[in-house]
């Protein structure tokens, strides 16, 4: 992650000398603690150990001397301790603690029993931390003599005199600014501070180290340094451990809590290292310029002072990003401090006889900063940095880079302003509109108020962007000659820019922009404006083809904006395509029938169209292009006025369209058949034929009328293809030459006309076939003839025709079985034998006939209708299989007459038998229905043999028995019954 280099992260803003109060004062220790939102209090410790109470109030920006108290004689102040909840203030000094007011109004009162005291640190808990509070779960951890005495006495009253209270000894929990650690010689004493009587209560001590010159207390861990390592204890167990030593010769160790990350930074001479509460490495290391006197966390930063300056360094990148001159280097020891909460906005320096007073600067003036000096990157690394650590909303960063985008565009760097407009979630695409049309426009009012922090010009056309950017690079041309340092990128001053091509990059980028935006979620408004500006920016860069694909497809383009600009720069099918998309058919049609006109037979376009029949790629020219559009539009309308209005110009120039246009299912209401039939052109019977299909074989019309018009139209079409392949016959061209015109025409169709016809003629019952048969009488169409005859009932003629004039046994043949009757054949053998129009008998199709059918013919009529001149040995073979199987005809009939006879006397038999049947009935014999004795009384027997009395069988009834079997559903045979013979 980028950083910025430098930018001002603390201002200066006030200082105090206090060399002009007390002439001999050095300063030796320095804290900051805010006593409300507009004022905060300053402790000062000097060498001499006098304490100094100075006020810094925010509204004056002023610092002030309130107070000084004498502490000690002679020895320094070395450490201050505000203690913000009992208003209390905590000072070591001459080895001793003392406890004063917040205001310094008493006399100084020192803390018994410690003596000795060389450092002292609070101990600090993290919000939400897991850290024990408890340090006397167990005795045994408590480390000492004093603790093994205090243990023997037991009534919490140590031998020397300092209390430790039972309630503590059983484990009550502690924590707060008034629980601290204690480095006393060799010892680390925690205990509790009771502010109001002015002792310290021990809670547990520790074996520690010699020499420790600084400490920090976070949680249950207790870095602690000397002048040879820094070294980790824990206050529950005791136990300790070294961090790292430290070289021989370093400077002394320093420790700063950094409340920020809860991480400890340990310096070596001039290396700070960052550990967490465990002791372990977390984050990076920083590496300062130079040794360092004291240290101070600022946000995200690292402040150091030392030598009259400040240095404020990043702490995740490490880099310096702010020095501060507030001293020279001779200026002695620097201190500086925050205030006391670790959130404050002052940083507070001190040299041995000054007070400095810093702002930190907010985040959203960094920003600002930043942004002015265009370090662009740094400033979204920054901000980045910032949400992550929820230190700004999180539609900042959006907002940012909507700013960044507009800086880089009035910068002319288009492409990256607009990368940056894409990655802001906050930036309306209206923001965008007044860089293409001027104010006001119909989107005046929908453009957003906000011109960010004011860091860049109001938006304006991108022409007058382009124009003062270019204005701005020649000033800066200009004064670099004169030696003048400018903030115009170097690769223009370098490369100067071409207006046109810083244009038509600008255009580019926003259209862009524009595209990505059509995909969001917007009001319609916003849409429209989009839609419409974004086709403006495509005719600006003459992009023809996204033009015509944003005008076909769906979108919001205001018409009333386009149609003058596209009309007089000559874009009419963009214009068409989009009075089309808005459903204003009439007037997208009237262009396209004036390209139509307007177009001559120039370059083909690859267009695709979907013929009647199969979809395909076909290259059409300008003309069939619009004629393919204006078809489109037809397809789908239901205005049959202006279907019919604009069908003849498509006709004239692409029959299949028009077809299609006529034959549409995509409307909703159908066209009256009637009106298209009389629009259509009577030269153009192509069409009117495959209308007149498309309305019988597919919209099944039962309308006569216009099926006798379907066969009058079919008729007259194959007479005179009959024609022209005659005339073609006689002059010699060669047919497959010379029906360009009906191959065009059969186009439409699957199949010739002739066939269509013949099909047509067989199908449809709802023409009057006297009026077909009165048009082709004279002709060659033998076989529509046949067909029509055959409707009319005319047999005979049939059979002429299909024999003699097309000699189509097979037809002929089958015609007489569909009739049925064996004098068909005979009649057909006849036709054969004797044609009747001076043409000479058909003897291989008699033959035939005789082969196929002959067995079913009477011998006798065949051998007298055989003519004298037919050759015998045509017919021998014939005749004696046709004789042959007449015997075995009479043969079979005599045998299947013999064995039915048979039959019928051994089924008389059988029933004779079957009614001489006895039954004996004595007087033991008993109803099978009502089981009562028979005797004498009249009783039944059915064929199952059940036997009932005859009260039972006028119950049950004749056919249905006992069992209740029904013997006229389910009759009863035996084996006796059948025919066995």
């Amino acid at each position: 992650m980028a950083v910025a280099k430098f930018r001002t992260v603390v201002e200066s803003l006030a200082q105090l000398d206090l060399s002009t109060a007390a002439p001999s004062i050095q300063i030796s220790s320095i804290v900051a603690s805010t006593s409300s939102d507009s004022q905060t209090l300053i402790y000062i410790g000097t060498q001499s150990g006098s304490l100094i109470l100075l006020r810094f109030a925010a509204d004056s920006k002023g610092i002030s001397f309130l107070q000084s108290l004498s502490i000690v004689q002679d020895s320094p102040v070395e450490s201050v301790h505000v203690l913000s909840e009992t208003g209390r203030v905590l000072l070591l000094a001459n080895g001793f603690l003392f406890l004063v007011d917040r205001l310094l109004s008493q006399p100084s009162k020192k803390v018994a029993p410690l003596k000795g005291v060389t450092a002292i640190a609070p101990r600090c808990m993290r919000p939400g931390g897991t850290a024990n509070t408890v340090f006397f779960d167990h005795p045994a951890e408590t480390t000492g003599t004093s603790s093994r005495i205090l243990r023997k006495l037991g009534n919490g009253i140590r031998a020397n005199g300092m209390k430790v209270r039972e309630s503590d000894q059983s484990g009550r929990p502690l924590g707060g600014d008034c629980v601290f650690a204690v480095v006393v010689s060799k010892r680390l004493i925690l205990g509790e501070l009771n502010s109001l009587s002015g002792s310290f209560v021990i809670l547990k001590e520790i074996q520690a180290i010699d020499g420790i010159r600084t400490l920090v207390w976070v949680d249950d861990s207790i870095i602690v340094g000397n002048d040879n390592d820094y070294s980790l204890f824990s206050c529950v167990s005791g136990q300790s451990g070294i961090i790292f030593r430290l070289p021989d010769s370093s400077s002394p160790p320093m420790l700063k809590l950094l409340r920020k990350e809860w991480r400890v930074l340990l310096t070596v001479d001039n290396v700070g290292v960052m550990v967490d509460s465990n002791g372990q490495p977390a984050g990076g290391s920083l590496v300062f310029r130079h040794g360092l006197d004291s240290i101070a966390e600022v946000s995200s930063c690292v402040a150091v002072a030392r030598d009259g300056k400040m240095d404020v360094y990043h702490k995740k990148s490490g880099g310096c990003i702010q020095t501060v001159m507030f001293a020279g280097e001779d200026v002695g020891y620097c201190l500086i401090t925050q205030e006391d909460t670790g959130n404050g906005n002052f940083v507070f320096v001190a040299t041995p006889t000054k007070v400095f007073c810093y702002l930190e600067v907010p985040y959203e003036d960094q920003i600002k900063e930043l942004l002015r000096k265009k370090n662009f990157k740094e400033t979204i690394s920054l901000v980045e940095e910032l949400e992550q650590e929820d230190e700004l909303p999180m539609d900042i960063l959006s907002f940012v880079h909507a700013q960044v985008g507009f800086l880089l565009l009035f910068d002319l760097h288009f492409e990256e302003a607009v990368n940056h407009f894409l990655q802001s979630n906050t930036m309306q695409p209206s923001e965008v509109f007044p860089f293409i049309m001027r104010d006001p426009n119909r989107w005046s009012l929908l453009v957003p108020r906000n011109r960010y922090w004011g860091l860049h010009p109001p938006p304006s056309p991108l022409e007058d962007v382009v124009d003062s950017g270019l204005a701005t690079v020649q000033r800066a041309l200009f004064l670099r000659k004169a030696g003048v340092d400018t903030a115009v990128d170097d690769h223009f001053l370098l490369n100067p820019p071409n207006r046109a091509d810083l244009l038509e990059s600008a255009i580019k980028n926003i259209i862009r922009y524009l595209e990505v935006s059509r995909e969001k979620d917007l009001t319609l408004s916003v849409k429209e404006g989009v839609d419409t500006l974004l086709m403006y920016l495509y005719r600006a860069l003459n992009l023809v083809d996204k033009m015509e694909n944003l005008a076909s497809s769906e979108n919001s383009c205001v018409i009333e904006e386009l149609e003058t600009l596209l009309d007089e720069t000559g874009h009419l099918r963009t214009l068409a395509f989009l009075y089309a998309n808005r459903g204003m058919s009439s007037k997208a049609l009237a262009i396209w029938r004036i390209l139509s006109r307007n177009y001559s037979s120039g370059p083909a376009e690859v267009f695709k169209v979907n013929n009647c029949l199969t979809a395909e790629v076909a290259v059409l020219s300008s003309r069939e292009i619009a004629a393919a559009e204006a078809s489109n539009i037809l397809e789908e309308s239901s205005d049959q006025d202006l279907i019919l209005q604009h069908f003849g110009w498509i006709a004239d120039i692409d029959q299949l369209l028009a077809v299609k246009i006529l034959t549409s299912e995509k409307r909703e209401r159908k066209l009256s058949p009637a009106e298209v039939l009389a629009s259509i052109d009577p030269k153009k019977v192509a069409i009117r034929q495959r209308y007149l299909q498309w309305l019988i074989e597919e919209q099944d019309s039962n309308d006569a009328q216009f099926h006798e018009e379907y066969a009058r139209s079919l008729a007259k079409s194959a007479l005179e293809t009959i024609e022209k392949e005659m005339s073609g016959m006689t002059s010699g061209v060669n047919p497959g030459e010379m029906s360009t015109n009906e191959t065009e025409a059969d186009a439409f169709f699957e199949s010739p006309i002739r066939e269509r016809l013949q099909i047509f003629l067989q199908s449809s019952d709802l023409y009057d076939p006297w009026l077909i048969l009165g048009l082709i009488e004279n002709s060659e169409l033998w076989l529509e003839k046949a067909i029509l005859y055959r409707k009319l009932g005319q047999e005979t003629l049939v059979l002429e025709i299909l024999a003699l004039k097309l000699e189509d046994s097979e037809a002929a043949e089958q015609y007489c079985a569909e009739i049925g009757r064996p004098d068909a054949y005979m009649q057909l053998l006849d036709m054969y034998l004797d044609p009747q129009d001076g043409t000479a008998p058909m003897f291989k199709a008699a033959v035939r006939l005789l082969h196929n059918h002959g067995e079913s013919l009477d011998p006798l009529q065949v051998l007298e209708k055989l003519s004298p001149e037919m050759p015998l040995q045509l017919a021998s073979d014939t005749i004696l299989r046709m004789l042959r199987a007449r015997l075995h005809h009479h043969r079979q009939g005599q045998i299947v007459h013999n064995l039915s006879q048979a039959v019928d006397i051994d089924t008389r038999l059988a029933v004779l038998e079957e009614r001489s049947r006895h039954v004996q009935i004595n007087d033991e014999s008993l109803c099978d229905s009502c089981h009562a004795r028979l005797g004498t009384k009249l009783f039944a027997m059915y064929p199952d043999d059940t036997i009932v009395c005859y009260k039972c069988f006028r119950r049950q009834g004749e056919s249905t028995s006992v069992t209740g079997r029904d013997f006229k559903k389910d009759v009863l045979i035996k084996p006796g019954w059948l025919v066995t013979r």
